[in-house]
């Protein structure tokens, strides 16, 4: 393309004819250095996409972006909270019930599990271990609680296992006066699993106990 157009009114025209450019043929094609083009798509508004390491770009009048804040052309993702890392931090925050890798992956097209671990060690998001797999959750403890609720709520077995009953209604002679809610969360956090105040409420009926605050467990 001559320069006979202003640089970005070129750059529009080029970004007209194709959606998503790497840096080097955009350049070549605008007969700009890329330190030049760089500042051009600085000037009009770009979005990188979070796949490919980030070397695709794409104007920000383009994407159509979803409800989940995520636009593809091909498989080139796009998404409006920017960088891969954000992304990750963005959909599992959205999360009614938190995500696993497996999950995340699927959505975005791409693998993230190093990702995940980083963002993990860093206490950006949470986790728990649920049946074979890791779901990730919020780092916000009121809004991570509500994600680990829903998916309890989600997975609800019929029973426990004896070993899992044998720990709650240890949990339970220890704290007589906890609730089932307070039971739930005592169980969740020290044994890095997730159990519903339903589920135990459940427990207890299975076994014929009746709970009071003040009196405990006993047989009617």
């Amino acid at each position: 393309m001559t320069k006979t157009l202003p640089p970005k009114q070129r750059l529009v025209s080029l970004f007209s004819q194709a959606p998503c450019w790497m840096i080097k043929p955009l350049a070549a094609e605008m007969q700009y250095a890329i330190p030049s083009v760089r500042r051009f798509l600085a000037e009009t508004g770009y979005y990188s996409s979070f796949t490919h390491n980030g070397s695709w770009y794409t104007l920000r009048s383009i994407p159509r972006f979803g409800r989940n804040g995520l636009w593809f052309y091909r498989d080139i993702g796009f998404s409006r909270a920017g960088t891969l890392t954000k992304t990750l931090v963005s959909l599992i925050s959205g999360s009614p019930s938190g995500m696993s890798a497996e999950m995340l992956g699927n959505t975005l097209q791409c693998r993230c599990h190093g990702l995940l671990a980083n963002l993990w060690r860093k206490g950006n998001i949470t986790r728990e271990k649920v049946g074979r797999c890791q779901v990730y959750f919020a780092s916000d403890p009121h809004k991570s609680a509500n994600q680990r609720r829903a998916l309890a709520a989600q997975h609800s077995p019929k029973s426990f296992s004896a070993e899992m009953a044998v720990l709650i209604l240890a949990a339970f002679i220890r704290n007589p006066d906890s609730s089932f809610e307070q039971l739930a969360e005592k169980v969740s956090r020290n044994k890095n699993v997730t159990v519903s105040p339903q589920q135990i409420e459940h427990l207890f009926e299975q076994h014929g106990l009746k709970k009071t605050m003040r009196t405990g467990v006993s047989v009617p």
